[in-house]
Protein backbone atom coordinates (compact mmCIF):
# COMPACT_ATOMS: atom_id res chain seq x y z
CA UNK A 1 0.00 0.00 0.00
CA UNK A 2 1.32 3.42 -0.94
CA UNK A 3 1.45 5.92 1.92
CA UNK A 4 1.59 9.72 1.64
CA UNK A 5 5.21 9.79 2.78
CA UNK A 6 6.24 7.58 -0.14
CA UNK A 7 5.26 10.42 -2.45
CA UNK A 8 7.19 12.89 -0.30
CA UNK A 9 10.29 10.70 -0.44
CA UNK A 10 9.89 10.55 -4.24
CA UNK A 11 9.56 14.35 -4.27
CA UNK A 12 12.79 14.69 -2.25
CA UNK A 13 14.63 12.24 -4.52
CA UNK A 14 13.47 14.09 -7.65
CA UNK A 15 14.52 17.39 -6.07
CA UNK A 16 17.94 15.91 -5.32
CA UNK A 17 18.26 14.73 -8.92
CA UNK A 18 17.49 18.29 -10.04
CA UNK A 19 20.56 19.52 -8.15
CA UNK A 20 22.74 17.12 -10.15
CA UNK A 21 20.94 17.59 -13.49
CA UNK A 22 19.60 21.17 -13.42
CA UNK A 23 17.10 22.20 -16.03
CA UNK A 24 15.89 18.66 -16.56
CA UNK A 25 12.41 19.34 -15.07
CA UNK A 26 12.87 16.97 -12.11
CA UNK A 27 11.94 19.84 -9.81
CA UNK A 28 8.48 20.05 -11.36
CA UNK A 29 8.03 16.29 -11.20
CA UNK A 30 9.03 16.45 -7.54
CA UNK A 31 6.46 19.16 -6.95
CA UNK A 32 3.79 16.98 -8.54
CA UNK A 33 4.80 14.07 -6.29
CA UNK A 34 4.64 16.33 -3.23
CA UNK A 35 1.13 17.46 -4.12
CA UNK A 36 0.00 13.85 -4.59
CA UNK A 37 1.43 13.06 -1.15
CA UNK A 38 -0.49 15.98 0.33
CA UNK A 39 -3.67 14.83 -1.42
CA UNK A 40 -3.16 11.32 -0.04
CA UNK A 41 -2.67 12.74 3.45
CA UNK A 42 -6.03 14.54 3.14
CA UNK A 43 -7.80 11.59 1.46
CA UNK A 44 -6.11 8.38 2.69
CA UNK A 45 -8.55 6.08 0.87
CA UNK A 46 -7.36 7.23 -2.59
CA UNK A 47 -6.58 4.26 -4.84
CA UNK A 48 -3.11 3.80 -6.28
CA UNK A 49 -4.56 4.16 -9.79
CA UNK A 50 -5.97 7.58 -8.95
CA UNK A 51 -2.69 8.54 -7.31
CA UNK A 52 -0.77 7.62 -10.46
CA UNK A 53 -3.25 9.47 -12.66
CA UNK A 54 -3.09 12.56 -10.44
CA UNK A 55 0.71 12.46 -10.52
CA UNK A 56 0.77 12.12 -14.31
CA UNK A 57 -1.66 15.00 -14.84
CA UNK A 58 0.13 17.28 -12.36
CA UNK A 59 3.53 16.45 -13.85
CA UNK A 60 2.38 17.22 -17.39
CA UNK A 61 0.65 20.43 -16.34
CA UNK A 62 3.71 21.55 -14.37
CA UNK A 63 6.27 20.86 -17.09
CA UNK A 64 4.17 22.25 -19.95
CA UNK A 65 3.08 25.26 -17.88
CA UNK A 66 6.61 26.18 -16.87
CA UNK A 67 7.86 25.87 -20.46
CA UNK A 68 5.01 28.08 -21.71
CA UNK A 69 5.80 30.69 -19.04
CA UNK A 70 9.49 30.57 -19.92
CA UNK A 71 8.76 31.12 -23.61
CA UNK A 72 6.37 33.96 -22.87
CA UNK A 73 8.81 35.72 -20.56
CA UNK A 74 11.81 35.18 -22.85
CA UNK A 75 13.62 38.36 -23.76
CA UNK A 76 12.28 39.45 -27.15
CA UNK A 77 14.82 42.24 -27.47
CA UNK A 78 17.76 39.93 -28.13
CA UNK A 79 20.23 41.21 -30.61
CA UNK A 80 20.13 39.40 -33.91
CA UNK A 81 23.73 40.31 -34.73
CA UNK A 82 25.23 37.04 -33.61
CA UNK A 83 28.38 36.47 -35.68
CA UNK A 84 27.89 39.91 -37.27
CA UNK A 85 29.80 42.01 -34.78
CA UNK A 86 30.48 44.86 -37.17
CA UNK A 87 26.76 45.74 -37.41
CA UNK A 88 26.73 46.97 -33.82
CA UNK A 89 28.90 49.91 -34.88
CA UNK A 90 26.51 51.32 -37.50
CA UNK A 91 25.81 54.94 -36.61
CA UNK A 92 28.78 55.31 -34.27
CA UNK A 93 31.63 57.84 -34.62
CA UNK A 94 35.30 56.87 -34.73
CA UNK A 95 38.70 58.42 -35.51
CA UNK A 96 40.79 57.35 -38.48
CA UNK A 97 44.17 55.98 -37.39
CA UNK A 98 45.48 55.84 -40.93
CA UNK A 99 44.20 57.83 -43.90
CA UNK A 100 41.68 56.36 -46.29
CA UNK A 101 43.60 56.00 -49.55
CA UNK A 102 42.03 54.45 -52.63
CA UNK A 103 38.92 53.74 -50.55
CA UNK A 104 40.58 51.88 -47.65
CA UNK A 105 42.00 52.85 -44.27
CA UNK A 106 41.98 51.94 -40.58
CA UNK A 107 39.99 53.33 -37.68
CA UNK A 108 40.21 52.84 -33.93
CA UNK A 109 36.94 51.17 -32.93
CA UNK A 110 36.64 50.29 -29.26
CA UNK A 111 39.99 48.81 -28.30
CA UNK A 112 40.97 47.53 -31.73
CA UNK A 113 41.62 48.63 -35.29
CA UNK A 114 39.12 47.95 -38.07
CA UNK A 115 39.50 48.23 -41.80
CA UNK A 116 37.24 50.96 -43.12
CA UNK A 117 36.07 51.80 -46.62
CA UNK A 118 34.92 55.17 -47.81
CA UNK A 119 36.00 58.38 -49.51
CA UNK A 120 39.66 59.35 -49.23
CA UNK A 121 40.17 61.20 -45.93
CA UNK A 122 43.25 62.15 -43.85
CA UNK A 123 44.24 60.39 -40.61
CA UNK A 124 42.59 61.82 -37.50
CA UNK A 125 39.29 62.55 -39.27
CA UNK A 126 36.14 61.62 -37.40
CA UNK A 127 33.99 59.24 -39.44
CA UNK A 128 30.52 57.75 -39.00
CA UNK A 129 29.90 54.06 -39.71
CA UNK A 130 27.09 53.80 -42.27
CA UNK A 131 27.26 50.10 -43.14
CA UNK A 132 29.30 46.94 -43.15
CA UNK A 133 30.75 44.48 -45.62
CA UNK A 134 31.85 41.40 -43.71
CA UNK A 135 34.41 42.70 -41.23
CA UNK A 136 34.95 45.99 -43.07
CA UNK A 137 33.14 49.11 -41.93
CA UNK A 138 31.68 51.48 -44.55
CA UNK A 139 32.24 55.06 -43.37
CA UNK A 140 31.62 58.65 -44.33
CA UNK A 141 32.98 61.92 -42.92
CA UNK A 142 31.07 62.90 -39.77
Amino acid sequence: MIEFWHWWVLAAVLGAIETVAPGAAFLWLGGAAGIVGLALLVWPAMSWELQGLLFAVLAIVAVVGVRMLAERSADTTRTTGLNRRAEQYIGTLHRLESPIVDGRGRALVGDGFWTVEGPDLPAGTTVRVVGTDGTRLKVEKA
